[in-house]
């Protein structure tokens, strides 16, 4: 199971292995308050495709294409978390404000999908 959560929510026994997929650490959160597993900067959106987006240069669906070209050069980072997916719950943990179109969304469907 992979499901996706805001940095900011609590955590729970539920969620499983917590991987942030932020490139950025995100604001207010201090480093040893994060109750993550580890922090997969590897597949994160490119620093360019992040900004487009966030300044809404590109749609949501350009944005998605986009990254999951960028993400198809990690095929074996994601074989790595989709596996763990199969043995445990996997919460990718990401900073947005947007909780219906953000990269974390994209990211679990391609998983998903391996």
């Amino acid at each position: 199971m992979i499901q996706c959560k805001r940095v900011y929510e609590q955590a729970s026994p539920a969620d499983g292995y917590r991987v942030l997929v932020d490139r950025l650490w995100p604001r207010g959160v201090k480093k040893t308050a994060l109750d993550h597993d580890e922090w997969c900067k590897t597949l994160a959106p490119s620093n360019e495709l992040r900004k487009a987006f966030h300044s809404e240069a590109i749609d949501f669906e350009h944005f998605s294409e986009m990254y999951r070209g960028e993400l198809a050069q990690y095929q074996e980072e994601g074989l790595r978390l989709a596996a763990r997916a199969k043995k445990q719950p996997l919460t990718l943990l990401y900073g947005a404000k947007n909780t219906q179109q953000n990269h974390a969304l994209v990211l679990a469907d391609w998983l998903r999908h391996l």
